[in-house]
């Protein structure tokens, strides 16, 4: 299931965003027994480098990785931590 849910991160950025790189690293292992890893979602951390953040504040660029995560937020994933730079700060 780790892996399908790391594809699925993955190809949504890949669809909304131009990317010069991404990381996806399941951090799912760290947090067993926490409260909400009960319900089976995990827990990941996104490295996104592109230029689609050019000029946005963080929050912007926070905001744009979640919507691409739409519904999966509720379904697959319990925690997100993004790390959102453009190519010139990467």
């Amino acid at each position: 299931m780790s892996a399908e849910r790391v594809a699925m991160i993955r190809q949504r950025l890949e669809s909304v965003l131009s990317l010069d790189s991404l990381e996806v690293i399941d951090e799912s292992h760290l947090h067993i027994g926490h409260a909400g890893a009960r319900d089976g979602r995990g827990h990941f951390r996104v490295r996104v480098v592109s230029n689609d953040f050019l000029g946005l504040p963080r929050l912007a660029r926070h905001r744009k990785v979640y919507a691409a995560m739409g519904e999966l937020m509720t379904t697959d994933i319990h925690a997100l931590n993004i790390e959102a730079l453009t190519a010139d700060e990467s």
